[in-house]
């Protein structure tokens, strides 16, 4: 394999693009750059993995499972084998030596040509991201594919800079006066920690699991990877890739494998407790992932959890894009995504816009209607709101009109292509801020399409609930609108004390809720909605431990 000539320069834009923070990226978005035939061949080529069993010739086979159902209503009928845990893990810790001793630049040149694997079959992926999570068919292409790419990218890159931050070999030599000088030659090697435990979340199965998976691979330790047991297959995909490539590249194809679960079977917390599993990373619930913290002690445990995200709502010098902003950012995929914006604070006397002043139930009517302008017409809303992904989201949205009074109401959309998929437009509730009752509503997060307008009594009000909810609750994003540069200023220091990236003013194509990789964070690791940041140096330099070796010279 002609790894070097082939990613070497790849891995150099990376290297470039994470330090200068500028955009880039190898990875197409438009669906036509895959060529005349990517969307057919890739529709195909996913249909053929239908009712199907899903080989990996990985050891420890003990039986199959499967059972993933698309939110949009097809069953996928696609068996997965089942893994015996004491052959299994055995076997991928074999290949571990021969690996960490390709080094940091080999063992990123095979990362990177998985990748480039992966970005050939992104129409294949597209498929089976949509029908595994409920994204519709564009955002599942692009986020299910290049933007997830990327962030694996981003991941092998900073793994890369991090392992060679230290040189290989140094001549020590310390004078001694008129004696002969002290003199060691020493080598320093990147060291694996273990088995790294990947467990994948339904919504979004590649985006959330890339990261992880690249920066544990690209650092020499071993993946097992433990789908999310309703999206299975993006991923399964994934570990077929990745063995392939490391067998052709002349290494242990068990450096990663997969291991899907049986229905109510739980094998996570089984394997976050083995001693063979000394890395975990994990996108789900905050319930789940404080487990994990608190009793996988043998492992490093990164975790991207729930948080409460808020947007500030001061004054605007384009109150049109800023209804129209936010509308987009409450709507996509249905408001199932970590970063989608929950509470906006609106001080109850009114804001100043360009449009002249407007009351709290003005602002408040104007964003509904917004929202129920972007998603009259139903074939648009299809496009942007996908399916909702679990029954349990659907439950929470129902339960939504029952906190307070509905500003917007939500409503059924039909899908004609997919008359089994469940697709509701975002309901949006009003709440006060200084009652206790309306604040146990606004103050826990309610994951999927359901926002609260909370009445506060002032911007400064406003600030301190903001504080209160990044420190108590955790927040993935925080946006803010305001013409005052004080203002300004007070958020920002609330975000940099608190640890909470922030977006001020957005009125444009770019969302709160969507993050660029190489340069934007996601996530700051700083505050109760992750322990991690997708990406930088901490996310990938605790995955392995520099080990000195000294000799007399």
């Amino acid at each position: 394999m002609q790894l070097t000539e082939t990613h070497r320069p790849t891995l150099d834009r990376a290297l470039e693009a994470i330090r200068t923070r500028a955009y880039w990226s190898p990875h197409p978005e438009h669906p036509k750059a895959y060529g005349e035939t990517g969307a057919a061949d890739g529709l195909a080529a996913y249909q053929a993995l239908l009712g199907s069993r899903f080989e990996l010739d990985q050891p420890g086979t003990d039986g199959w499972t499967g059972g993933e159902v698309s939110p949009y209503g097809p069953e996928l009928g696609i068996e997965y084998p089942h893994p015996d845990l004491d052959v299994l893990l055995p076997a991928m810790r074999a290949g571990m030596a021969a690996w960490r001793d390709a080094g940091p630049e080999t063992r990123a040149l095979v990362c990177l040509e998985v990748l480039s694997r992966i970005s050939a079959r992104t129409h294949e992926f597209a498929h089976a991201v949509m029908h595994t999570s409920g994204q519709a068919f564009m955002m599942a292409l692009q986020a299910g594919g290049p933007h997830a790419q990327d962030r694996g990218l981003e991941a092998v890159a900073y793994a890369y800079e991090e392992q060679t931050r230290t040189p290989q070999t140094a001549d020590w030599s310390k004078p001694q006066g008129k004696r002969d000088p002290l003199e060691l030659r020493k080598a320093f090697t990147a060291a694996p920690r273990g088995i790294a435990l990947l467990i994948g979340c339904n919504t979004f199965p590649t985006w959330n699991g890339y990261p992880g998976l690249f920066a544990s691979l690209a650092t020499g330790n071993p993946v097992l990877v433990k789908p999310h047991p309703r999206a299975v297959l993006p991923l399964a995909m994934t570990v077929r890739i990745a063995r392939e490539v490391l067998g052709e590249a002349g290494f242990d194809p068990n450096l990663v494998a997969l291991a899907a679960e049986r229905p109510g079977e739980g094998i996570a917390k089984t394997l976050a407790l083995r001693p063979e599993i000394k890395i975990i990373d994990y996108t789900g619930s905050t319930e789940f992932g404080d487990w994990l913290e608190e009793n996988a002690r043998q492992a490093q445990v990164y975790t991207e959890k729930a948080g409460v995200n808020t947007v500030v709502i001061d004054s605007t010098d384009d109150y049109k894009g800023m209804l129209s902003n936010l509308a987009f950012s409450l709507s996509l995929y249905s408001g199932q995504m970590c970063t989608t914006p929950q509470n906006l604070l609106i001080p109850r006397d009114g804001i100043t816009t360009d449009a002249g002043p407007k009351s709290y139930d003005e602002v408040v009517a104007d964003i509904a209607a917004s929202v129920s302008g972007l998603l009259g017409d139903d074939g648009r809303a299809n496009a942007l709101l996908g399916a909702l992904v679990n029954p349990d989201v659907k439950a929470r949205l129902e339960a939504a009109a029952g906190l307070g009074e509905v500003a917007l109401p939500s409503r059924e959309v039909a899908n004609p292509e997919f008359p089994d998929a469940v697709v509701r437009t975002p309901v949006i509730v009003k709440l006060d801020g200084a009652k206790p009752d309306d604040e146990a509503s606004f103050m826990s997060e309610c994951f999927g399409p359901v926002s609260f307008a909370v009445a506060v009594d002032s911007t400064s009000d406003a600030l301190e609930l903001l504080r209160r909810t990044v420190r108590d609750k955790g927040a993935m994003t925080v946006g803010a609108y305001t013409t005052s540069a004080e203002t300004e200023r007070a958020v920002e220091e609330v975000c940099l004390e608190e640890s909470a990236q922030l977006s001020l003013n957005l009125t444009g194509g770019v969302y709160v809720n969507q993050t660029a990789a190489f340069s934007d964070f996601h996530g700051s690791g700083g505050n109760p909605a992750a322990n991690a940041a997708l990406c930088d140096g901490a996310f990938v330099s605790n995955r392995f431990r520099v080990v000195e070796i000294r000799r007399q010279a």
